[in-house]
């Protein structure tokens, strides 16, 4: 039983940390699924309540990063307060769409928040180029966060 616990808790973490960058995917529960199970199969006597409550609240937090990296790539352009909701949207409705919908979503979302603001297309197209690159070092950032909560599971397990 102890063996099947092991594997399958790898097989989630790495099928999670796939799904860190694959929108289908919810990655960072799957990577707090999977240490739970290789905690489990030690008994929680290694890995106990406090590092599994942290790896569980990095999870939860985690799906905030996009929506608001995403927005406040925007901001720092000097976006409206509706393109940074709009960037902020795109990024969520961009989850449903697939990767497509993943790339375009924050762009799309600050773009046309910004023009129900103000006309000027190129403003706003900077303002979306922003949220952009927001969403993409939030997606660094999630991917850090990922292996933080690996590093903690691993540091309570060793220590």
């Amino acid at each position: 039983m102890t063996f099947l616990l092991w594997a399958l808790g790898v097989v989630l973490v790495v099928v999670g940390i796939a799904g860190i960058v694959l929108p289908a995917l919810p990655g960072h529960v799957l990577i707090a699924a999977g240490l739970i199970l290789a905690a489990w199969a030690e008994g929680f006597t290694r890995v106990g309540v406090w590092p599994l409550i942290a790896i569980g609240v990095l999870a939860a937090a985690s799906y905030f990063i996009d929506a608001a990296a995403a927005a406040l790539g925007a901001g720092r352009r000097g976006a409206s307060t509706r393109a940074m909701i709009g960037a902020g949207l795109g990024t969520v409705a961009g989850l449903f769409l697939g990767l497509p919908g993943l790339i375009l979503g924050p762009f799309a979302g600050a773009v046309l928040g910004e023009l129900t603001v103000n006309r000027e297309l190129a403003r706003a197209g900077r303002i979306g180029l922003s949220a952009w690159i927001g969403f993409l070092l939030g997606t660094v950032v999630k991917v850090g966060v990922a292996f933080l909560m690996i590093a903690i599971f691993l540091a309570a397990l060793v220590l």
